[in-house]
């Protein structure tokens, strides 16, 4: 044809890579397109998108070095003499974190390589349904032509447009895993952060490193999620030292002398206006689609005029023929990198692959990796009851403490489970909640149960693993409507 390729991707995250590196094992022509806008503060990075550079990844690690903080203090109890005080270097994690990240950016360049997939560094915009106008970072342009286009440019944090001195003084989630220095230079409250499950995600491994950490949340914590899991996270966060400002929203940032920050906020519970200095405000307030610079209104793809987002029908079709979306620019889709590259390859299948098989976005399971991880899949409880009525499912629910917190002599207040199903005879699981160590390798097992329509009784005949906390999931028999105590005894 006319077009100079058969495929354009245009972003080079977790749904565009896949989309492209699968089109290409069909034997297809391939380009990819990817550009990383600066952000305000100058922060930028390679290919591979969110994340691998400013997500999941650096995130899981910083995570990692938070409970090895916790588990030195547990090691004690186990009769390892560790001489105190222990301290940490925020130095030398970032330093390793970033090298592990330049790695996988090395990594996805070669990939592209070794599958014929051409890589252009530059920003894409519509001329029309076949056509990018590529820029690079020094203003040249280069004219690519493809078949198919399909739009992977994924989101980029929000800074809240009303708070002076949000945007000068603040740092998002793209700033946070790039410091070279700690983000608290002074032993009191160097950070605030603001609400999201991003921002309860930092402000736990920051508690963990040891940074005085305060989250300001204007409503309530992780929305979308189980509520009574979030509290259950949240509460377990307070304990665990990170500090929280309920129902306050910030008003102005103002830089001091001292070169801290000074944040006015109101609380609204007592309808007072107070104010604090830290060393880092960090905006955690929710991410907004990158689709500014695509040129969209040109060529007619239409998007959600509240989100923003690309909207797309069950195929990943956008309102224009050829043009595609994958990822979180897409409405209504969950932001999880597994999600995108699950639909990039399906997507890439149906184009170049003779397949008709469409993604189904149905008990996607997720993990929030808070200093007490809370993993689920399917409905949350008030999900079910909207779908179902109250009268219609049971929750089944426990509370237990995982064996290592014994010796250690750990809370487990906040260690809970619960299982949501249909009420009928058959009793389908709707729902799974886990909040406790290795929340996502618990709950990874049991999402494929789930998937394939797993039932109360048949989880009754499955036998666990002991001594696990998963086992206790297979020993759920309590439920919320009798009212009994569900506190695991015995072991």
């Amino acid at each position: 044809g006319k077009n100079e390729y058969d495929l354009l991707v245009i972003g080079g995250g977790s749904g565009g890579l896949a989309c492209a590196k699968e089109a290409a094992q069909f034997g297809r022509k391939v380009a990819v397109l990817d550009y990383v806008e600066p952000s305000p503060q100058g922060t930028k990075w390679g290919l591979g998108g969110t994340c691998v550079n400013v997500g999941c990844i650096p995130k899981k690690l910083m995570h990692q070095a938070a409970l090895l903080g916790s588990a030195l203090k547990d090691a004690q109890h186990y009769g390892w003499n560790i001489a105190q005080p222990v301290h940490h270097t925020w130095s030398v994690m970032a330093q390793a974190v970033q090298n592990y990240v330049k790695s996988l950016n090395w990594g996805h360049r070669v990939q592209l390589q070794d599958k014929k997939v051409k890589y252009f560094n530059m920003k894409g915009s519509f001329s029309d349904p076949h056509t990018i106008r590529g820029l690079t970072k020094a203003g040249k342009e280069t004219i690519v032509t493809a078949e198919n286009i399909v739009i992977a440019t994924g989101g980029r944090p929000k800074y809240p447009t009303h708070i002076a001195g949000a945007l000068e003084y603040g740092i998002t989630s793209d700033d946070l895993f790039w410091l070279k220095e700690s983000p608290g230079k002074t032993k009191e409250t160097p950070n605030i952060i603001l609400c999201s499950h991003v921002s309860l995600e930092c402000a736990g491994f920051l508690t963990g490193i040891g940074l005085d950490t305060t989250v300001m949340m204007r409503s309530i914590p992780l929305r979308g999620f189980d509520q009574q899991m979030a509290s259950l996270v949240t509460e377990y966060m307070e304990s665990y030292g990170t500090k929280f400002l309920k129902r306050c929203f910030p008003n102005k940032v103002e830089k001091l002398e001292s070169n801290r920050l000074q944040v006015t906020w109101k609380n609204t519970d007592l309808g007072t206006e107070e104010t604090d200095s830290f060393d880092t405000v960090m905006w955690a307030v929710g991410r907004a689609p990158d689709t500014e610079a695509l040129n969209l209104e040109a060529v007619g793809v239409k998007t959600n005029s509240e989100t923003g987002k690309i909207i797309v029908d069950a195929s990943e079709a956008t309102s224009v023929p050829h043009i595609y979306a994958v990822g979180d620019i897409t409405e209504g889709r969950p932001e999880l990198t597994p999600t995108a590259i699950a639909a990039g390859k399906l997507l890439a299948q149906r184009l170049f692959g003779q397949s008709s098989e469409l993604m189904d976005y149905d008990n996607v399971p997720t993990t929030v990796f808070t200093p007490l991880e809370y993993g689920c899949v399917g409905l949350s409880e008030e999900a079910a009851v909207q779908c179902y009525g109250s009268d219609n499912i049971e929750v089944y629910h426990a509370y237990y403490k995982p064996l290592e917190f014994t010796v250690a002599e750990r809370d487990a207040t906040q260690c809970y489970m619960k299982m949501v199903c249909l009420q009928e005879r058959e009793q389908r699981i709707l729902g799974l909640h886990f909040i406790g160590p290795n929340a996502g390798e618990v709950i990874q097992g049991f999402a494929l149960g789930i998937k394939c329509g797993a039932t109360y009784p048949q989880l009754m005949k499955t036998i666990g693993i002991h001594p696990t906390c998963a086992e206790e999931i297979t020993k759920l028999h309590i439920t919320k409507r009798s009212g009994l105590d569900a506190t695991v005894t015995g072991c």
